[in-house]
């Protein structure tokens, strides 16, 4: 009589392995969460509101565009009023952060000197946002002003210094003059003389933009 062996198929264990592995690590891929944006918040004026222009030519929604076409993904929320001082500024800072917000542009205090407030009254205003900002570890970038110069000299020094005084002391990231550019000049500002058009936005975006980088570069870590 003739026995007919039957040999078993088999797969080496390695081949199984690395099919296993693979499939798990392709399940783990598609189920991974996509990481979040960073998410600036601009916490301003109506420098930053964008009083007189169409929503999307306001200066938060063209950071964002900028930033995105440099490949950062981010999101910059409006939160500018028009007509605020630095104290009303600092009066709404708690309800305007969100648990998602990982960095701050302040810009705050040209209000305060078109109306000759007293500087030490925006500086302690200031001071107050940044000291909130800083108990909950956010990296922060001061856009400072100018004083009208019919205030005097004693007042822009007063007035125009508490930005690098407040940067020094809070280790915030500065960009001096949030209008570099752009102020005085007629083509760039809007008939009142004090509000950007749209291509003023842009020129205040271009020459920002690596202040905002340097800060995303905090708000990363």
């Amino acid at each position: 009589m003739q026995l007919t062996v039957i040999r078993p198929t088999w797969t080496p264990m390695h081949r199984i392995s690395a099919a296993l592995a693979a499939t798990l690590t392709g399940l783990f891929l598609s189920q991974a969460p996509a990481a979040e944006p960073v998410t600036l918040l601009a916490l301003g004026d109506s420098l930053t509101a964008g009083y007189g222009l169409d929503p999307a030519a306001a200066f938060p929604l063209k950071l964002e565009q900028a930033l995105k076409a440099r490949g950062h993904d981010v999101v910059v929320i409006n939160a500018g009023v028009s007509g605020d001082t630095a104290a009303q500024g600092a009066a709404r800072l708690e309800w305007s952060l969100t648990d998602d917000v990982d960095g701050v542009i302040v810009e705050l205090g040209a209000n305060d000197a078109l109306r000759g407030l007293d500087p030490a009254q925006a500086e302690a205003a200031l001071k107050g946002i940044l000291d909130a900002l800083a108990s909950r570890k956010l990296p922060v970038l001061i856009a400072g002003m100018r004083a009208p110069p019919n205030l005097g000299p004693d007042y822009a020094a007063a007035f125009e210094g508490m930005y690098a005084r407040l940067a020094a002391r809070s280790g915030a990231l500065i960009y001096p003059f949030f209008l570099e550019g752009v102020a005085a000049d007629p083509k760039l500002n809007q008939a009142d003389g004090l509000h950007p058009t749209p291509e003023g936005v842009d020129a205040i975006v271009a020459r920002i933009l690596p202040s905002v980088e340097a800060l995303l570069a905090l708000a990363k870590k």
